[in-house]
């Protein structure tokens, strides 16, 4: 079909040059502006010629072959070939075009609420307008994109933590160094720069200061504000009612002097209000006896049990359902996944998310499996799997919950628990301040789930978290087992011991001694039939050999196999011993025909989805061999594949011995029959110690199965001499290991919050666990400075002027006089000189609060702790006789005039004398005198002790006491111009540098104390008084807002030095601005300085994928190592290149006060698997890279998997920088590394 041309008029003079054009021969037009040209056809347009067009298949196949298939068809330098251009005019204002503004305000329609009709519109403010991911950390900025809903960017703002109060005013005025201070009340610029005169914006009408006229309306509103009114019986209204909630107002006091109603006031000051308690936000739940009425008060669970749950569940499951965030601290086996599991059922049931978290990624993958067979809707998210991340319940470690959190993932928005397993791992000094970050961190609508072994300080460590996040935690706590343990000492295999177990601790917790010793004499009697039979001096039963260890371990099975108290977990603390002790058992074995059949199914079809080579490995085919029998090992050295076969076939209950290492211990509930230790002593990667009490639980309570077993069984091997009776009480009784910080600063995480700007680092400090001691008093403290001020204001200032214009220098020259004297006592009560002067016998001036400038006898010198006291007889008024009126003496005020400072004026009895038996600390005696009296100590002391009560007192002095007393008064009453003193540095030869600092500020300020006029004023006496009373005042005041502020914190220093070295790399600016390069660093997760350092040197371009990916294995690797020979020189420079960095930034931590050296900086990178990650990536089998590693298996797909994870940072490093080639390089070395069994999926998964 032909379509017809419609035929227009010619264009008129006075019409618009417009035109259409034709599109194609859909019926698309487009309107054109502007006379045609000269080669171009008449009106109307069409960019085809009449009639349809042939048809065609769109040509994007022939354009990809052509332009991307050949790219020598593109010339670089013959551009006309490379694309057509037409020519178009210049338009500058499009340059101008940006996007709208967000609309702050919008229009609200008024209508009245009975007709509906419309009365007109009221404007009012949007709220949380242009808010996103990039300038905002409130929830309810707009999510972002779906592909960064998950795990979130690198350069979204994290949401604000629960607990952090917004920033006040008075940190918003806060500024730094760099910052302009600006007054915007009175310091607010009116006139620019450059002109004469400005704008007032002061409103019209108001007067501009107090001077001028006043007018009388303004009088009379302030006449009006007065209350004039008189007593009801003048006429008076009558009707004043007290405020409301109020007491009635006190009646007034009639006197005649003013004088009076003064005094009065100053003597009866107000009543201080009770301090209110303090806060409590940790709640302990009694979890002892169970819920009577649990079904009525859940009548609707949202999860079921097939068993009926313990006291403390039930208590967790009321908390729960309130919407409590709790910490359950119970044993290992106790049961506490049953809370998780009702937490996980509860988020389902209310439509939101639960994440759970936990220590290790090969528990998270048991804990998938676990929790998938019971909830299905389950998803798992680690390094490298990323398995149904749209579930309700995410499973993870604890880094990537940090990760989340930093880059502010919107699955945050919908999450309703966090469930954080074995949270006891807080301990951990390398990973433990990853929990704190994380407890920080997380939003206030999340509530938190803490799952622990038995702790001594959970209500402590739920205070912490509670005052933290600013939410109580309900504390359930249990020390009750499932299933009670008794604990045995085996101690060889002679014929009378090899079936015997010597009870050491029973189900109730009794510590036996007999059968202490029992075992102790059982391996005395064989160790003396060893030396009888092969001679003294041949090894005895005290050493422990391989045909020893064999012997005794085919014993103990033996007994165990007899008694059915199979299956048993081994304990031993070395990989390599695991192995031995299971290779030593090869006539051993222990399953049946039927079960060696149901093994070896198992077994090949988990290997099935190995290649040929991987599966002849020789680790594959040795445990094949050792669970055909029975056995199996499971340590960190083991493959991840076969140590996931034998946690399965043991949970199956076909593996009847297993040999592992304490992190079998954590985690999955896999019980068994018998636990056995090989040691109690183990090596903590420093030096060998003891079990430490939580470590023995924790191991220990793998012992004993729940429905299955009345009593689980632990035995410790005594191969060699039965441990002390003490170690073994403290390990096994011991008190668990507290809950410790392990807070420390990270560059990762200064450079997030740095990046956040409304974060602060010194609020993450403040919120720490370890800061928690210190910060638990704040409200109290915060209390006090207010009363302080108060009192401040009230006190006044004191006078400054005339006489007294030099009593402030001459405070602190008493106060620096006291402090210089008070540590030169100290020291001299701590040196051995000192201590000879300070003998029974000698006269010293005591200077105390009750005692100025008094004569002491010193009658004993004793040690209390650290310090030392002296018991001092000293000269005071005589008291009160019996039948007279007890006066109690008058309390002197502190007014030091410099005769008393410098002890030449001596107390002087005015009366009789009287004595007193004090005991003194160091900074009690002002002086040591050269005297010394010749009494009998010990006789004095019994005179005068049995006058120390009431009645006694008044009894006449002893015969000894009335000559020392009668002395001292004549020693003090001789002495006008005080006694000699004893000099500390010349004559009792202190030698300490600070003490003869001290002695030498002493004695300047002693000096200076005469030059001093306001000491000769009249009133010196009360305006020294009130001066000290208000330094006293400020003094606590500063201490307070001290211990307030930022200044005490405890990593303060060391923020300050990192921030300096951040600084000297460029990665942080002088506002506090993160750089490109900070932003790098931020993404990374491990040395993060020395990888930015590499990756802005573009030391790794020149690099090959292999190569890159070896050179980036010293990052992950453990241990030190030499470089491997047989590497390509690119590679060997590469290492180089590497040392020398790490070198510049370890020298430049040191410079900026680190304590880490720059040798132990350097020595964290090791280059010992170089050579096996360079051929792992080039295609080498892993039966021959086994063979070229140095370390176990286990290790080496440990880091090569760890290597994959840096690969991965670092891609999206150089994403963020634009270097595209550097990420197609770490994703070709990612699949180059990514293969085989090193990366085989884990069976928990399938």
């Amino acid at each position: 079909m032909e379509l017809e041309r419609i035929a227009l008029p010619p264009r008129g003079p006075l019409e618009l040059p417009l035109a259409l054009l034709e599109l194609g021969c859909a019926g698309r037009f487009e309107l054109l502006t502007g006379p045609p040209g000269p080669g171009e056809a008449p009106l109307p347009r069409s960019t085809l010629p009449q009639g349809l067009p042939p048809f065609a298949l769109p040509p994007v196949s022939e354009l990809e072959q052509r332009f991307l298939g050949t790219p020598e068809w593109l010339p670089p330098h013959q551009h006309e070939r490379a694309y057509r251009c037409w020519q178009r005019a210049p338009e500058p204002r499009a340059l101008f075009a940006l996007e709208p503004t967000p609309v702050a305000g919008g229009l609200r329609a008024e209508r009245d609420p009975h007709s509906g009709a419309l009365r007109g519109f009221t404007e009012e403010l949007l709220p949380d307008v242009g808010l996103s991911a990039k300038n905002s950390l409130s929830l309810r900025r707009p999510p972002g994109p779906p592909g960064q809903s998950l795990r979130g960017n690198a350069t979204n703002f994290p949401f604000w933590p629960g607990g952090l109060d917004e920033p006040s005013l008075e940190q918003i005025r806060s500024h730094g160094d760099e910052e302009e201070d600006v007054d915007f009340e009175t310091d607010l610029l009116v006139t620019p720069p450059g002109l004469k005169r400005g704008v007032d914006y002061k409103p019209p009408g108001r007067a501009r200061g107090w001077g001028g006229p006043l007018s009388l309306s303004s009088l009379l509103e302030t006449l009006d504000t007065f209350d004039l009114g008189g007593d009801e019986a003048e006429g008076g209204s009558g009707d004043t009612q007290p405020p409301v909630g109020g007491s009635p107002p006190p009646p007034l006091c009639h006197t005649d002097s003013l004088e009076e109603v003064l005094l009065k006031e100053a003597v009866e000051p107000p009543t201080p209000p009770p301090e209110p308690p303090e806060e409590q936000w940790a709640i302990p739940i009694d979890a002892s006896t169970p819920v009577e009425d649990f079904d009525q008060r859940i009548p609707d669970p949202a999860f079921k049990w097939p068993f009926v749950p313990d006291p403390f569940q039930q208590q967790a499951v009321l908390c729960l359902e309130q919407g409590h965030s709790l910490l359950v601290a119970a044993h290992t086996s106790a049961g506490k996944t049953a809370v998780a599991e009702y937490a996980i059922a509860l988020a389902q049931r209310h439509m939101t998310r639960t994440i759970y978290t936990s220590p290790i990624k090969a528990l998270s993958n048991q804990k998938f499996r676990d929790f998938k067979t019971t909830f299905g809707d389950v998803g798992l998210l680690t390094g490298d799997v990323q398995l149904r991340p749209e579930a309700s319940c995410l499973i993870m470690t604890t880094e990537i919950l940090r990760s989340m959190l930093y880059n502010g993932s919107d699955v945050i928005r919908e999450l309703e628990w966090v469930i954080f397993d074995e949270v006891h791992y807080i301990n951990d000094a390398e990973r433990g301040v990853v929990w704190e970050e994380v407890l920080i961190m997380l939003p206030e609508h999340v509530k938190l789930i803490l799952l622990s072994a038995t702790i001594p300080n959970a209500l402590e460590f739920a205070q912490w978290v509670g005052r933290t996040k600013r939410r109580r935690l309900r504390v359930i706590s249990t020390r009750q087992r499932p299933v009670p343990l008794e604990h045995f000492l085996y101690t060889g295999n002679s014929t009378r011991t090899r079936h015997q177990l010597f009870l050491l601790l029973d189900a109730r917790g009794n510590f036996s001694t007999q059968g202490y010793y029992a075992a102790v004499e059982a391996k005395k009697e064989r160790t003396s039939k060893h030396a009888q039979t092969f001679g003294a001096k041949q090894p005895t039963m005290g050493g422990s050999g391989p045909g020893q260890d064999r012997g005794v371990w085919l014993a103990l099975l033996g007994l165990l196999r007899e008694r059915e108290q199979l299956p048993v977990v081994a304990f031993t603390f070395s990989r390599s011993r695991c192995d031995e002790h299971a290779d030593t058992l090869g006539s051993l074995d222990l399953v049946s025909s039927a079960e060696k059949g149901r093994i070896r199914l198992f077994f090949q079809r988990c290997i099935a989805r190995l290649r040929g080579s991987d599966r002849q490995l020789p680790q594959v085919l040795r445990m094949a061999e050792l669970l055909q029998r029975g056995i199996g090992v499971h340590h960190g050295g083991v493959l991840p594949l076969l140590k996931e076969v034998v946690e399965m076939l043991f949970s199956q209950g076909l593996v009847k011995v297993l040999f592992a290492t304490e992190t079998f211990a954590m985690g999955v509930n896999m019980p068994a029959r018998t636990v056995v230790f090989d040691s109690i002593h183990k090596h903590d990667g420093n030096n060998f110690r003891d079990l430490l009490p939580g470590e023995y639980v924790q191991m220990s309570g793998r012992a004993g199965r729940r429905g299955l077993d009345s009593t689980g069984t632990v035995i410790i091997l005594c191969k060699g001499p039965v441990p002390e009776m003490a170690d073994l009480h403290r390990v096994m009784l011991g008190r668990p290991t507290r809950l410790q910080s392990q807070f420390r600063l990270t560059y990762s995480m200064i450079l997030n919050l740095l990046r956040a700007q409304a974060l602060r680092v010194e609020d993450m400090m403040r919120r720490s666990f370890s800061e928690f001691p210190l910060r638990r008093d704040a409200p109290a403290q915060e209390r006090r400075v207010a009363e302080l001020q108060r009192e401040l204001a009230a006190l006044g200032e004191p006078e400054a002027e005339g006489a007294m214009a030099d009593l402030p220098p001459y405070h602190r020259a008493v106060q620096g006089l006291r402090q210089a004297r008070a540590l030169l006592q100290r020291r001299l009560a701590e040196s051995v000189a000192g201590l000879r002067a300070l003998a029974p016998g000698r006269v010293v001036v005591v200077c105390t609060p009750k005692h100025r400038n008094a004569l002491g006898l010193i009658l004993q010198v004793s040690s209390e702790g650290s310090s030392r006291t002296f018991t001092t007889l000293v000269l005071c008024e005589k008291p009160p006789e019996e039948g007279g009126p007890a006066v109690d003496p008058p309390k002197v005020p502190d007014v030091p005039y410099p005769e008393d400072l410098l002890l030449t004026r001596l107390f002087v009895p005015e009366g009789a004398c009287g004595h007193v038996l004090e005991k003194l600390q160091p900074g009690d005696i002002g002086g040591v005198t050269a005297k010394t009296l010749r009494v009998n100590p010990e006789r004095l002391l019994q005179e005068l002790r049995p006058r120390q009560g009431p009645r006694p007192r008044l009894e006449p002095p002893g015969m000894e006491v009335g000559v020392a007393v009668q002395e001292l008064a004549r020693l003090a009453g001789g002495a006008p111009g005080g006694l000699p003193l004893l000099d500390p540095v010349g004559t009792l030869q202190l030698r300490d540098p600070e003490a003869v600092e001290a002695a030498t500020r002493a004695r300047t300020l002693a000096a200076s104390l005469g030059s001093f006029q306001c000491v000769h004023s009249p009133r010196f006496p009360q305006q020294y008084a009130q001066f000290a009373a208000r330094q006293e005042l400020l003094e606590q005041l500063e201490h307070l807002q001290f211990l307030l502020s930022d200044q005490s914190l405890l990593l303060l220093p060391e923020y300050h030095q990192r921030v300096a070295v951040l600084r000297a790399l460029g990665y942080v600016a002088e506002g506090g601005a993160v750089a490109l390069g900070g932003r790098l660093a931020s993404l990374l997760s491990t040395h993060e300085l020395v990888l930015t350092e590499l990756l802005l040197g573009n030391v790794l371009a020149p690099l090959r994928p292999e190569e890159s990916v070896a050179l980036l294995s010293c990052m992950v690797c453990q241990g030190r190592g030499d470089a491997p020979p047989h590497v390509p020189p690119a590679l060997h420079q590469g290492m180089e290149q590497v040392r020398a960095v790490a070198q510049r930034v370890g020298q430049l931590q040191q410079e900026c006060g680190l304590s880490q050296s720059v040798e132990e900086f350097v020595d964290q990178f090791s280059f010992s698997l170089v050579e096996v990650v360079y051929e792992w990536a080039r295609g080498m089998p892993f039966a021959d890279i086994a063979r070229l590693a140095v370390v176990q298996e286990g290790a080496v797909v440990r880091c090569i998997q760890q290597l994959e994870e840096m690969c991965r940072e670092v891609r999206q490093a150089a994403r963020l920088v634009g270097e595209s080639a550097l990420a197609a390089k770490m994703e070709a070395a990612s699949n180059m590394i990514k293969r085989d069994i090193v990366f085989a999926a884990s069976l928990y998964t399938q």
